[in-house]
């Protein structure tokens, strides 16, 4: 934890293009052409001919019962060898079959693996191609590789959200830094002979705090650094970085992410250190950053530069409320007006409180739906809603996704409201994570909350869809 920061100095933090390519070889073996399996020799009639005696010879009627008979045996054995040839010939036609079809499956596979390649190269050529053209998105793209590449011990795995600003080359970072109860306690581990067993011993708080302070200053000068090193194209004149910590309000008990630190510095300044024999916490201050005494207290403080809550994703909002009565079903409503009426609930939800909630562009691909921005500076925060008008069982991928959404879009909760029930292992997953999950139950009660009632039937739905 003390070498957060040194450990990047000695790695070149920009981005190896050719080596992000997946160049890895398609590893599904061959089938092996199956063996056939032998048949044995075709009876011969001339090899079932009887030997015939003296006595067979001069009396006709023995001799011609020992032929009937050894023709007999002759047919017989002919027909066991018949049906095995026709098995035997079943047999070895399934089995290559077996090996034709397996081989088809496999020339496909291999083909979509090599597709799906060549497709991530020419998305990475393209990625560099706009970066190297000074295109804002594929720079502030760029700079969310260098981040993501970023190694750090397994009990931190950051998240983050970015913003560029072509017109003064800055970007805004706002980062989520560890959180104080998840950064290892464990000093040393001592073998008492006398008792036979294992002790463990832990630091003092008061090292601890001291030391997460120092985590949380070379995370922030640590990110700056691999920033500015990678920045190839000159792109970046000066980075704004916000540190935020996911966490529980010890006196409300509500998830809370108040922003502790805040440094903004600019490109030239910033690469005059020498980060190799710096205090990470003096050096921070030199940089006119900005936090409290005690960073592991969580208090906030309002960032230098805020992150703007502007998204190119919003579209202008249209009310909806007016046209539902009780006689609209909103399992089968149109699905775009249907993200409206989710707004306009939400939007009466979090204006009480001077709050602000806007719809993105219509998908269906299962994003967010609509983002509210909640000035409360306890629990507030940007919280994003996705509405799903389904008429059968929300799985757990669904519940899992808006997680994955919550997490990329740096908010701090995330609201999923749909028309029918959660299945069990949706409901699991959600428990202890920033989610709330709204059924139609919850919506309509939310609807009578505001105003407005409706119906949801999911079978009429259903049949309106066939």
């Amino acid at each position: 934890m003390e070498e957060i920061l040194s450990r990047t100095l000695n790695v070149d933090d920009r981005i190896n293009w050719e080596a992000m390519k997946d160049r890895s070889l398609f590893s599904k073996s061959k089938p092996q052409p199956p063996e056939a399996l032998p048949l044995r020799t075709e009876p011969q009639e001339a090899r079932f001919q009887p030997e015939l005696s003296f006595f067979d010879k001069v009396l006709s009627s023995r001799r011609t019962s020992k032929e009937q008979a050894a023709r007999q045996a002759f047919l017989a054995a002919h027909s066991i060898w018949k049906k095995q040839a026709a098995l035997i010939a079943q047999k070895n036609t399934e089995a290559r079959e077996a090996f034709e079809r397996a081989s088809a499956k496999r020339e496909r596979e291999e083909a979509e693996f090599l597709a799906t390649q060549k497709k991530q190269h020419v998305q990475i050529d393209a990625l560099h191609e706009a970066y190297e053209s000074g295109n804002p998105e594929a720079i502030q793209d760029y700079c969310e590789l260098v981040l993501s590449h970023s190694q750090y011990p397994d009990w931190f795995t950051p998240a983050f959200e970015t913003e560029y600003h072509p017109n003064t080359k800055t970007l805004v970072v706002d980062y989520e830094l560890p959180r104080y109860e998840d950064m290892p306690r464990l000093k040393e581990v001592r073998y008492v002979q006398s008792r036979d067993e294992i002790d463990e011993v832990e630091i003092t708080e008061n090292v601890a705090a001291k030391l997460y302070d120092s985590v949380v200053y070379q995370v922030a000068l640590r990110s700056i650094h691999e920033l500015f090193e990678a920045d190839t194209r000159d792109a970046l004149d000066s980075i704004a970085f916000n540190g935020c910590v996911q966490t529980v309000d010890k006196g409300t008990g509500q998830e809370v992410r108040p922003c502790i630190l805040s440094l903004h510095t600019r490109k030239a300044e910033f690469l005059k250190v020498n980060l190799a024999q710096v205090d990470p916490k003096t050096c921070f201050r030199s940089l006119k950053g900005v936090g409290s005494s005690k960073l592991h207290s969580l208090t906030p403080i309002a960032p230098i530069i805020q992150m703007d809550r502007t998204d190119k994703r919003f579209v202008e909002a249209r009310s909806v409320e007016g046209t539902i009565d009780d006689s609209t079903n909103l399992a089968a409503m149109d699905w775009e007006d249907f993200e409206h009426l989710i707004r306009e609930l939400f939007e009466k939800e979090f204006t009480a409180s001077g709050g602000e909630v806007k719809i993105t562009q219509a998908s269906r691909d299962g994003g967010v739906d609509a983002v509210a921005f909640d000035p409360d500076p306890i629990r507030g925060g940007k919280i994003v809603i996705q509405a799903m008008r389904y008429t059968n069982t929300v799985g757990v991928s669904a519940v899992r996704d808006l997680f994955g959404t919550v997490m990329n879009e740096g908010a701090t909760k995330g609201i999923l409201v749909a028309t029918s029930d959660y299945g069990p292992d949706a409901c699991d997953f959600a428990k202890g994570k920033p989610l709330t999950l709204l059924n139609g139950s919850n919506l309509l009660h939310l609807l009578e909350k505001h105003g407005h009632r409706a119906r949801i039937d999911l079978q009429e739905a259903k049949k309106a869809k066939e």
